[in-house]
């Protein structure tokens, strides 16, 4: 999700395609005013991906977003004024346009009635809120709409979707949300992706941490070509390090990630510290370099083809690795699961 004003348009423009350029597949804005919703229609036709507005609290926001030409809409039933008497209408618009919508249910902001009879946000609640604000939306015979029930919680988060995939055969869009700081949240975000996508659990997903927007999307990258639902680009496997290490394993894998960071092809590049493993995994990459004594044994594709001493290990490896990328002249497709900035 963007972070920038949606009023500043070219702002807004500029955060898009730096989203877009990290991997970023749809994007969502913030449409809390008048002014934001103006700016849809221009935001909508410039960007490059397609663009969700996110509204709360005024119904009106909805339809504006819908004609402003915006992909899809994310609605938050738990806190849109009289939101279950606008369904008729957000639904009659919304096809009439081709747009879908995101009924986006958050712990945060559960609707009352639930709240009231469950005590709290339990996985419970937010499945039963889904299910009955999706079948409103089914009574007018409109089904373009995927769900998602956010928690911060991931285990209270994972069990709800859980329920809701139990339950019907609705898109779902997958959100740890509120994770916090970068380290944490991507913990909690992984933790709960892996859980739900390893049973076929998810269309989409977002990735919520309190660090800048292309932080998200690279967590989230990284996450699905983990899981093998999207098609790695660079790998770097490198050792922890221990008491066997011979060089500085820390340093040198930063330096050869930092240096290969631009590369978008499938290539996995092994930097090793000793000689028990590292011959072994060396040979396993597509490059890589097994170091001790000083010097480090390059190996391509399996096969030994350089000696370097220990300060040319990085510039050998990148130097390797550039002309690898450029033979295999590739770029890493898209997975079947689509990242939501």
């Amino acid at each position: 999700m963007t972070t920038t004003k949606t009023t500043d348009i070219g702002a807004t423009l500029q955060q898009i395609a730096e989203l877009t350029a990290a991997g970023c597949d749809i994007v969502r804005v913030a449409c809390p005013s008048a002014d934001d919703a103006e700016a849809l229609p221009i935001i909508a036709k410039k960007s490059t991906i397609p663009v969700i507005a996110d509204i709360h609290f005024q119904p009106k926001y909805v339809f504006a977003a819908i004609e402003g030409g915006c992909a899809a809409v994310r609605v938050n039933p738990g806190n849109i004024r009289k939101f279950d008497d606008q369904v008729k209408d957000i639904t009659k618009a919304a096809r009439d346009q081709g747009v879908s919508l995101r009924i986006g249910v958050n712990a945060g902001s559960l609707d009352p009635r639930l709240l009231q009879k469950y005590g709290k946000a339990t996985p419970e609640a937010l499945a039963e809120s889904a299910m009955w604000e999706a079948s409103l939306f089914e009574e007018h015979d409109f089904h373009d709409f995927k769900i998602s029930v956010k928690h911060h919680d991931p285990i209270t988060m994972i069990r709800a979707y859980e329920i809701l995939a139990d339950s019907g055969d609705w898109p779902l869009h997958l959100g740890v949300t509120e994770a916090g700081p970068q380290f944490q949240g991507t913990i909690k975000s992984a933790t709960a992706f892996g859980a739900l996508l390893r049973q076929g659990i998810g269309d989409t997903i977002r990735v919520s941490l309190s660090a800048p927007p292309v932080e998200e999307v690279k967590v989230g990258i990284e996450i699905l070509q983990s899981l093998g639902l999207r098609e790695r680009t660079l790998e770097i496997v490198s050792c922890p390090s221990c008491g066997r290490a011979q060089v500085d394993v820390y340093t040198l894998a930063e330096q050869v990630s930092e240096g290969l960071k631009d590369l978008k092809v499938p290539l996995r590049v092994a930097v090793m510290g000793c000689v028990v493993n590292g011959p072994g995994e060396a040979r396993e990459a597509d490059l890589g370099v097994a170091s001790g004594n000083g010097k480090g044994q390059i190996f391509i594709k399996g096969k030994t083809v350089a000696t370097v001493s220990e300060d040319q290990i990085v510039e050998t490896l990148i130097e390797h690795a550039n002309r690898l990328a450029e033979e295999m002249g590739l770029e890493a497709g898209s997975g079947e699961i689509d990242i939501v900035g």
